[in-house]
């Protein structure tokens, strides 16, 4: 049997239960669904709806086990039914007929007010606005993390543990992980919602998916959806309340009565109310605002609420609502925001788009967040690449979140204290984020960053350099950069870190140009973790001859003192010499360098397995991709030979590969001197059991004269015995070089001379 739903949502309990426990209960005892229709109608899952149905019995009283509720509930509620008086509390069906009307009518009415002022989305410099929703919209559906980041109460060490640790180094502080929950179902299950996030989150283009996603038929169809934004409220030429501020806005899309209509709306739950931008009321209206929000949404508490406000932007507290956060952009939501961006223009620039972030993790990071995803779109859009000196791009952003974002909107902050311009603010972010990424400290304590602010501004003229005012002049400062401009962000409580490891890494090369401290910088050369730091100085200098020939010196003074790696590059140099290529030297001494290198390292993973009898599995993999590159002519028979004679452990393999190698020397007595070393290998139909006792002990003395014989005749397959130390040394001097190479290769103004002369000179031995 069905009740009415109008009669089930007199009831007392009715008020009493979520939004979901609403939707399930009208659909169960006022549709008479079975739980599978449910499931499906609701688009929820049969757990949600055991937990939906458990809290309905709770608010009714009913007790009892499985169906039994149910039949149980059904019956209550039949009984509550043909009691009820012909007039009285209840509203008649007539009412409630006309109440359904009403609301259809002024959803027609307030429809294109709702398309006009949420259809679409323009920021930035973007030259035209842009469809919000539809088959061309650019919207990305968003997540929630329902735990608020900045209010866990964790320790430093347990961030970074909770972080990705295979990426920390690049993307660990975007990576601090939780649960994310689809932003509609979250609205959906929670009646008054209170929606924080960053500077340029997305919450103002969330807002308005809602309003447009309800106008349109796709999400709470039986409501009026009323977009509204404080800023607008506050700044009214009349101080209206929130109801007459409705009234107004019903009344200029042409509704009649609207005084009268907005009642009826209000009292019977059946407005959607969308309050935008909580952060962006001006200091003098805060308070005021605040509490009509609080009276209004206590008074007509049947409707939906959602508000957005900026973390950390306002003091304030709705017992009544459920706080949670706008979540960062994933790399799916990046990728889908991307080709909705280009679909309209260019939809291959959008794969190009996406590679390209892939490729620059640095950049790829700053696209986590919406707004400067769409900077990133606006500069790819222009000349289809990013930027060649990246210091630019990150400048750019950061223009962006310091003073266009509210720019743009007519957005005037509080300036928490008067002598601290944008540009000491920059300063000061300079200051403190050289002294952290020094120390490695990605995460810092508030008391921490707090001290290093107060020291900054105790030095600024006029200051107050009181203990206590620099405390909370400090403390205020602090929250100011966290919810104006985002690029200090709390992890957890009293912990923050800076929003991207790229704006730490930018902040400490900033600093450091601004010191000419290159002694410092030139300490870390052998670190990896400085790398984006070094590129990003260069880049950031007029002139880099200076540095970089600093660079050159400190790189080769990591082998200096040792002999037998003196040695090495002497083979490396000679053996470059020996070649015939186009190719620069430097980068011929790097592939000798490299290749070496790379058969140490594969030596040492074969032997700490115990393997040799038999293949690794990546000695396979190695086998099978430098004979494939000789083939192919991208390695010398030079490079195969070595590889050959320190790393194969099967005769099969000796067969295959002296076959083929045999017909590429052109030295006759090499060439047969290769062969009889060939002939002394055991038969291929020989038991497997000979074969690998002639692996066990023969294969040394074998391998031995072939090693002599190439020796002698290409200066190769010399047995080096580093050291751990000097292999790490070794390593550590190649990865600096790179560096070196990139910063070249980058958008720094370096001399031709001096490029010239590096290049010339790069994985030399130091003359005596």
């Amino acid at each position: 049997m069905s009740i009415p739903e109008d009669f089930l949502k007199q009831l007392e309990q009715y008020s009493e239960l979520s939004h979901r426990e609403k939707e399930v209960f009208v659909e169960i005892f006022g549709r008479s669904k079975n739980r599978v229709h449910v499931t499906q109608e609701l688009n929820i899952s049969e757990s949600n709806l055991s937990t939906c149905l458990t809290g309905i019995y709770k608010k009714f009283c009913i007790t009892g086990n499985g169906p039994v509720k149910e039949s149980r509930l059904r019956e209550y509620l039949s009984k509550r039914y043909s009691q009820r008086k012909p007039s009285g509390d209840l509203i008649t069906d007539d009412v409630n007929d006309s109440i359904d009307t009403l609301v259809q009518e002024i959803r027609k009415q307030i429809k294109p007010y709702i398309k006009e002022k949420c259809g679409t989305m323009r920021v930035l410099d973007m030259p035209k606005p842009i469809e919000l929703t539809g088959k061309q919209g650019i919207y990305t559906n968003v997540n929630i993390l329902e735990a608020i980041t900045g209010r866990r109460r964790l320790k430093v060490a347990e961030l970074i543990q909770i972080c990705d640790h295979d990426n920390f180094e690049r993307l660990g502080l975007s990576g601090v992980k939780q649960k994310r929950v689809s932003g509609l179902e979250v609205v959906q299950r929670y009646s008054k919602l209170m929606v924080l996030g960053k500077p340029g989150a997305g919450k103002t283009t969330f807002l308005k998916y809602l309003a447009m996603q309800c106008i349109e038929g796709g999400f709470q169809t039986n409501r009026v959806p009323l977009f509204i934004t404080l800023k607008d409220f506050a700044e009214a030429p009349k101080k209206l309340d929130v109801w007459k501020f409705i009234v107004q806005l019903l009344s200029s899309c042409g509704v009649t009565h609207a005084s009268v209509v907005v009642e009826k709306l209000l009292k019977q739950g059946k407005a959607l109310v969308l309050l935008d931008g909580l952060d962006e009321v001006r200091e003098e209206d805060t308070k005021w605002v605040l509490q009509q929000i609080r009276e209004f949404s206590d008074l007509f508490h049947t409707n939906q609420f959602v508000i957005t406000c900026r973390i950390a932007a306002k003091e304030y507290t709705y017992e009544s609502f459920t706080e949670v956060e706008m979540a960062d952009f994933d790399e799916k939501q990046i990728a889908i925001f991307a080709r909705n961006w280009f679909q309209l223009t260019d939809p291959v620039k959008s794969q190009r788009f996406i590679q390209k972030l892939k490729d620059n993790k640095p950049i790829q990071e700053l696209a986590s967040s919406p707004l400067l995803l769409t900077l990133l779109c606006l500069v790819f859009g222009d000349s289809g690449d990013f930027p060649a000196n990246r210091s630019e791009l990150y400048q750019e952003g950061l223009d962006v979140l310091l003073k266009k974002w509210d720019a743009k909107r007519n957005i005037e902050r509080e300036q928490v204290y008067k002598n601290l311009s944008l540009q000491r603010k920059e300063d000061l972010l300079s200051q403190i984020g050289l002294t952290t990424f020094e120390q490695k400290d990605y995460f810092f304590k508030q008391k921490t960053v707090e001290a290093y602010i107060a020291d900054f501004i105790r030095n600024l003229r006029n200051a107050d350099t009181d203990p206590e005012v620099l405390k909370l002049d400090s403390e205020a400062v602090l929250k100011s950069i966290e919810a104006q401009h985002g690029l200090l962000v709390e992890r957890a409580k009293g912990i923050y870190s800076f929003s991207h490891l790229t704006f730490h890494e930018y902040f400490a090369a900033r600093e450091i140009v601004a010191n000419s401290d290159w002694e410092t910088l030139l300490e870390h050369i052998t670190e990896k973790r400085w790398r984006e730091v070094f590129l990003l100085i260069t880049g950031m200098m007029r002139k880099a001859d200076d540095l970089v020939w600093m660079m050159k010196i400190q790189i080769d003074k990591l082998l200096a003192q040792d002999e037998k790696i003196q040695q090495f590059l002497v083979w490396v140099n000679e053996k470059t010499i020996s070649v015939v290529t186009i190719y620069k030297p430097g980068a011929v001494r790097a592939s000798y360098f490299v290749f070496t290198d790379e058969i140490m390292n594969n030596i040492t993973i074969c032997n700490a397995n115990g393997k040799y009898i038999c293949y690794s599995d990546l000695a396979q993999k190695i086998d099978q991709r430098l004979f494939k590159k000789y083939q192919n002519n991208e390695i010398s028979i030079d490079n195969l030979m070595s590889f050959l004679i320190s790393n194969s452990l099967e005769v099969d393999f000796y067969h295959k590969n002296l076959c083929s190698l045999v017909e590429d020397i052109s030295n006759s007595d090499f060439q047969q001197q290769i062969r009889e070393i060939q002939n002394e290998l055991p038969s291929l139909t020989q038991d497997r059991e000979v074969l690998l006792q002639w692996a066990v002990t023969d294969r040394y003395i074998w391998v031995e004269k072939l090693r002599s014989v190439i020796i002698k005749n290409r200066n190769i397959g010399h047995d080096w015995q580093f050291s751990d130390i000097q292999k790490k040394l070794l390593n550590q001097y190649y990865d600096a070089n790179k560096l070196l190479v990139d910063c070249l290769n980058s958008d720094c103004y370096v001399s031709r001379e001096v490029r010239q002369e590096i290049e010339d000179t790069l994985f030399l031995p130091i003359k005596s």
